[in-house]
């Protein structure tokens, strides 16, 4: 059976694998997996993901996908993915929505997408085939980016919920790229956050980034900034309660760190989503 997800958690990372499997219960609602860190059968990572997996409800989230390029999807690819999860179960299979390389190169970026109606029409059947693969919806997750297309037709808020309309896909909300990529392109986040709809958002990251000025970049190695937070709270008044995580993938402190960040996560969630006018301590 699917678990149920909801509520505040981590990814999973190696530094922590023997926190959560040999360890007392943490205090986390769920876990998020790197799928592509498990698709080579046998090994340590299998292993501790069993171990896990009795305890804690699971996502999965992809890097390898690259839904927007002009090559073929892998279909091995998708077998192995289907496989993870009839193994864990997880509550959804979420990746990114941008192209990772053409002709077979692997970039080893996740590139931002056109946003015009030929892209749409592009990732409509591609969606479907992932979909009818998985045997579930397809999560997808908006990127953080550094540049834009001349060609570009709507902006990128209007071009994802058009996309979700279309195809039943379901979203995952990273509220940090949302902020970073509004920097790097002087546009309005909240207008980003007021296109989400609401019924189709199923997860939330948060992040650190690296400030630069005038250029943020989505390095996943620092706690959330305070204006993360706050576009995390106006996020929660415009959605509802969504099920969040913090995202650390560099510079990964002790588990104990994290789990004091994740309770200020709590916190502003419990105090964005409080009925108006009452106190929350």
């Amino acid at each position: 059976m699917t678990p149920s997800i909801q509520g505040f958690g981590l990814g999973l990372r190696v530094e922590h694998y023997r926190d959560f499997a040999d360890g007392p219960r943490q205090p986390v609602d769920w876990l998020e997996i790197l799928s592509d860190n498990y698709l080579v059968p046998g090994g340590k990572p299998l292993h501790f993901l069993d171990r896990i997996r009795a305890d804690y409800p699971m996502v999965m989230h992809g890097i390898a996908l690259s839904i927007g390029s002009t090559d073929p999807l892998d279909a091995a690819y998708l077998r192995d993915l289907r496989a993870l999860a009839d193994r864990i179960e997880p509550g959804w299979i979420s990746d990114h929505l941008c192209w990772t390389g053409v002709d077979h190169q692997n970039l080893h970026d996740l590139l931002p997408m056109p946003y015009t109606e030929a892209v749409l029409r592009h990732l409509e059947p591609r969606i479907a085939q992932v979909q009818e693969a998985l045997g579930r919806p397809l999560v997808l997750e908006n990127v953080s980016s550094y540049v834009t297309y001349a060609g570009d037709e709507m902006p990128e808020w209007d071009f994802i919920a058009e996309l979700a309309r279309r195809t039943g896909c379901q979203l995952l909300l990273d509220v940090n790229n949302v902020f970073v990529s509004s920097v790097n392109h002087r546009f309005d986040a909240h207008a980003f956050i007021d296109a989400m709809p609401a019924d189709r958002v199923v997860q939330i990251h948060l992040a650190g980034h690296e400030d630069h000025g005038d250029l943020l970049i989505d390095t996943h190695d620092h706690p959330i900034r305070r204006e993360v937070y706050a576009l995390y709270a106006y996020t929660l008044k415009r959605l509802g309660a969504v099920p969040t995580m913090i995202e650390r993938d560099d510079h990964i402190p002790p588990l104990p760190e994290l789990l004091a960040e994740l309770d200020q996560v709590r916190q502003v969630a419990a105090r964005a989503l409080a009925p108006r006018g009452e106190a929350v301590a």
